[in-house]
């Protein structure tokens, strides 16, 4: 049904990616060497986040021997761990190579997921880097854990400002209350006992949680790429072993990757059952289970939404989905939709309710993020330059009254995105999907408090559907940019920013050294890739 057109109004027969061809034995020696490198990356960073990375206040890592020595030399630490980012971009880049949906040959399935999972393994039991919010999660839920409620309460209100869990909290959401889902609050007030009063126990239980959601979005990417005519192969690799997520949903542990995984594999049950369909042709009756697939899919969308907010957009289009199942007629829309929608609000309620948080979450969602302005967010740059320009004209600073509105307007403006991607998927325009990880950029991007790791909330379903080398190329440039915007602590070094500069210089030189040594063990990963012979696709049975 939803993979069968292009982005145009065309309509295509339905097409499913052709069946790639393994690689070759040179290309087998390429993707181990490139394997082990980006494993060496994971390393570094893993070292340097010793030194360099958002360590909890009362410290373990001080009291094991040799390891302890890494937070005596913080400046190395960092050069060390921004050196092991960037062969772990450039490791990505090289196995783009492999991922290539217009070549004859490419990575398996399998080969990916073990790339994955050793370079992720070094960052399991790390301190959290990038951010401090894992300390936040771990407040929250020991709030949750102490009968009281987060909606209400912030950390220092609710547990004291004193203690080892107030303590790891950035001061300005000390005060603050929690703008997450009842749901992973309660799963993180149900683990707080195992961690007792650990702070080191806590972030790698939150991390677990964070990993689950890696897991979904890995078992489900690919399944979604097959049905919207798109390589396996190509999805993992711009979704799934994206520099981003190992970052910011590994080693930083942020709920954003459960809450992605609830929402694509919620869609990927949702649409298991749903016939391929063309425009304009007669639709099937319906499969044995075609409902309770669709209702499980709700089910689940609705769990992401319960743990942030933004997964909600998928049900929109999950609608546009269904009803183009039948024959894309507004009164189709709304017999899928309206059932739906009664489907989540009953989920929800009983989520709410079932947690014992009620429905205070809402509020704070929306609350909490207009607190922080994000350099990197456009809609806070314009407000920025807006200030600038009143005091240049001698109109005053008027930076603070401007965020508010300016932030309003890009929701507005996003709100307006989500319409009319939404009526062009209806229309057969668009893959649904591809409307759904449109809005999702626009909604994140136009945010005031913009972070890098929101971007894969777009990029992610967008890796599943989208199969223009024109966007793969914008999103592997944004997904290896970006992260080097932020310092593996989260924020400035310490207050000494200066020693950022050397840092960076270092990691150039030690990943350059890195790039040569790549080049004389497999000089296949820096040769010109060879064109695919064009081949028809294969249809769908």
């Amino acid at each position: 049904m939803i993979a069968t057109e292009s982005t145009h109004p065309v309509t295509l027969s339905p097409v499913r990616p052709l069946e790639p061809l393994p690689l070759e034995a040179e290309e087998l020696r390429g993707l181990n060497v490139v394997r082990r490198f980006g494993t060496v990356g994971s390393l570094f960073l893993a070292l340097g986040s010793l030194g360099a990375g958002a360590a909890p206040v009362i410290n373990p890592v001080q009291e094991i021997p040799v390891l302890r020595l890494f937070t005596r030399i913080p400046t190395v630490s960092l050069a060390i761990a921004i050196s092991g980012m960037g062969i772990l971009v450039l490791s990505w880049l090289m196995l783009g190579k492999f991922a290539r949906p217009d070549r004859a040959r490419l990575a398996s399935q399998g080969q990916l997921a073990r790339t994955i999972a050793l370079w992720v393994l070094p960052l399991l039991v790390i301190p959290p880097l990038f951010s401090r919010d894992v300390y936040s999660y771990l407040a929250q839920s020991e709030i949750v854990h102490r009968g009281m409620d987060p909606y209400v309460l912030g950390p220092a209100q609710a547990l004291g400002v004193a203690d080892p869990f107030t303590a790891g909290v950035s001061n300005m959401w000390r005060e603050t209350p929690a703008p997450y889902g009842p749901l992973v609050l309660r799963l993180g007030g149900w683990l707080a006992p195992l961690a007792g009063n650990s702070i080191a126990v806590g972030v790698l239980l939150q991390r677990v949680l964070a990993l689950a959601g890696v897991v979904l979005i890995v078992w489900a990417l690919p399944r979604l790429a097959r049905r919207f005519g798109v390589q396996p192969a190509t999805a993992l690799w711009l979704g799934a072993l994206n520099p981003l997520l190992i970052f910011h949903f590994v080693a930083g542990a942020h709920n954003d990757a459960l809450a992605i995984g609830l929402m694509l594999a919620g869609l990927e049950v949702g649409i298991r059952k749903l016939p391929i369909r063309v425009k304009g042709d007669t639709p099937p009756p319906l499969a044995h289970g075609e409902l309770l697939y669709i209702g499980l899919g709700v089910a689940i969308i609705t769990l992401g939404v319960a743990v942030k907010l933004p997964a909600l957009f998928a049900l929109p289009f999950f609608a546009v989905m269904v009803a183009r199942r039948w024959h894309g007629r507004l009164k189709d829309l709304f017999f899928a939709g309206a059932p739906m929608a009664l489907w989540f609000g009953v989920v929800l309620v009983a989520v709410c309710f079932g947690t014992g948080l009620g429905f205070g979450w809402v509020g704070a969602t929306f609350d909490t993020p207009g607190l922080v302005r994000s350099w990197i967010s456009p809609t806070a740059e314009l407000a920025n330059l807006s200030g600038v320009l009143g005091i240049a004209l001698g109109l005053g600073n008027h930076t603070n009254a401007l965020v508010p509105i300016l932030g309003a307007l890009g929701y507005l403006v996003a709100v307006a995105i989500t319409f009319k991607f939404l009526w062009d998927s209806f229309k057969w325009r668009y893959r649904p999907i591809i409307g759904l990880g449109v809005s999702l950029g626009a909604v994140m991007i136009l945010q005031i408090n913009l972070q890098p790791w929101y971007v894969l909330w777009a990029v992610i379903p967008l890796a599943a559907a989208a199969g223009t080398s024109r966007f793969r190329v914008a999103a592997a440039v944004l997904s290896a940019a970006l992260p080097f915007l932020l310092p593996p602590t989260g924020s400035t070094f310490d207050g000494r920013p200066y020693v950022l500069p050397f840092a960076y210089v270092a990691a150039i030189v030690v990943c350059g050294g890195g790039m040569l040594i790549v080049r004389r063990l497999a000089p296949v990963l820096l040769s010109r890739p060879s064109p695919r012979v064009p081949a028809r696709a294969e249809p769908v049975s």
